[in-house]
């Protein structure tokens, strides 16, 4: 029961919401800056109020709302033959730029005779009106007016519509003449009068101008005149002057090249002595340089040289004699196996002179005959370790060391050969 009644209340919350903003569109009315909104039936002076841009709140049952347009409207204008002041008829082309006006004292009189109507029909009761003022406008200038002075005419014919306009509640912006015509060629033949005079006048003005012109000229051809004597005066006196002055500067420029070959001469004798010294001093230090040092430095080369050889020689006999007595030592320390000792570390090189000396040995050809029991090969193979153990025996003999029992570790074999 209680999520119903929650779910109800919100229901009701969200109908009271869309109500709500559905009210306020409803009576809630914004008017733009180009428009005027008119609240009719709410009662007041003339039973209506109205808002020139801007937002406002309708009375709802009683109220009803209406925006009327403030936009400028164009009207064209076209009079054939209206009389001009002086019987002459003119064709006449303008523009007129005319807006329902927003001054609160005339709206009121638009209000009450376009409100709700077409603006096409506002032009047209806007272009009749104008049309006619138009005319009588005519009436009161002549031609010449009419054509030469356009701002006049166009002040006239706001001044002579303002009070019909005002009634109207329309305002005149703006009223400009196009074109004036007329077909009997009045305004033509006042060109060409005009013209006319303008021709005489230039061609008047013309001769006048020629005949001043040549006067003119006589007395600036004879000031002219004047002013070249003076000017080829003045010209000699500066070309004199000129020449005075080239004198001095040639004179002083003579001077002065003799004192600079002097100076000039002086500087190069003091350079060139100052050149020969840096050359003696150069050749002297060249001579130093090629003879002097070198032979300086072989000098020392050789003695450094001699000093590490003598010094290389008696440490290496400091070396010799210091493994000759640590040799010694160690034939000492060894005792009866020295020898063995020996002859276990050049066994290598034993080895290496009795395979030299079997290797020595050269059989060209050798023919083996076998019984065929395999033996012959055998013995064949088995005589290069008897070849050795020969080897041994004479070393045995000669030298009293018995090789074989040495490699077996008999000490007695070293100590026979003592």
């Amino acid at each position: 029961m209680i999520g119903i009644g929650a779910m109800v209340l919100a229901g009701v919350l969200v109908v009271f919401v869309l109500l709500f903003f559905a009210i306020i569109k409803n009576l809630l009315y914004i008017c733009p800056p180009n428009e005027v909104m008119i609240f009719s039936g709410g009662g007041g002076e003339r039973g209506y109020r109205m808002i020139f841009g801007g937002r406002g709140w309708r009375k709802p049952f009683v109220e009803k709302v209406d925006f009327m347009s403030l936009n400028t409207m164009e009207i064209p204008l076209r009079i054939r033959n209206a009389y001009s002041h002086g019987g002459i008829p003119l064709d006449v082309d303008a523009v007129a730029n005319v807006k329902i006006s927003s001054d609160p004292r005339l709206i009121g009189n638009a209000l009450e005779r376009f409100l709700g109507r077409d603006p096409n029909e506002i032009r047209r009761v806007a272009k009749e009106s104008l049309e006619g003022h138009l005319r009588g406008v005519l009436a009161t200038l002549t031609p010449e007016e009419v054509n030469e002075d356009r701002l006049k005419f166009s002040q006239q014919m706001a001044d002579e519509t303002e009070a019909d306009l005002n009634l109207l509640g329309i305002h005149l912006d703006t009223f400009k003449i196009q074109h004036v015509a007329d077909e009997r060629n009045y305004l033509n033949s006042i060109g060409r009068q005009a013209i006319a005079n303008v021709i005489k006048n230039a061609e008047m003005a013309e001769s006048d101008a020629h005949r001043d012109a040549e006067q003119a000229e006589a007395e600036n051809a004879g000031r002219a005149n004047v002013t070249v004597a003076n000017v080829e005066a003045e010209i000699a006196r500066m070309n004199n002057d000129l020449r005075r002055i080239r004198a001095d500067l040639e004179a002083n420029v003579k001077a002065e090249e003799a004192r600079t070959q002097m100076a000039a001469q002086e500087t190069r004798a003091l350079a060139e002595q100052k050149l020969q010294q840096v050359r003696a001093e150069l050749e002297s230090i060249r001579l130093n340089t090629d003879a002097v040092l070198p032979a300086e430095a072989a000098r020392q080369a050789q003695e450094f040289a001699a000093r590490g050889d003598a010094a290389a020689i008696l440490e290496r006999g400091r070396a010799v004699g210091k493994a000759l007595d640590m040799l010694n030592a160690a034939w000492a320390d060894a005792g009866e196996q020295a020898m063995g000792i020996y002859v276990i570390e050049g066994l290598e090189k034993i080895l290496g002179q009795m395979a030299e000396g079997i290797e020595r040995v050269k059989i060209q050809s050798l023919s083996l005959i076998d019984s065929g029991d395999g033996q012959t090969l055998s013995s064949y193979v088995a005589a290069y370790p008897a070849m050795l153990s020969v080897i041994f025996d004479a070393v045995t003999k000669t030298t009293g060391i018995d090789i074989p029992r040495i490699v077996a570790g008999d000490a007695a074999a070293a100590g026979g050969a003592r």
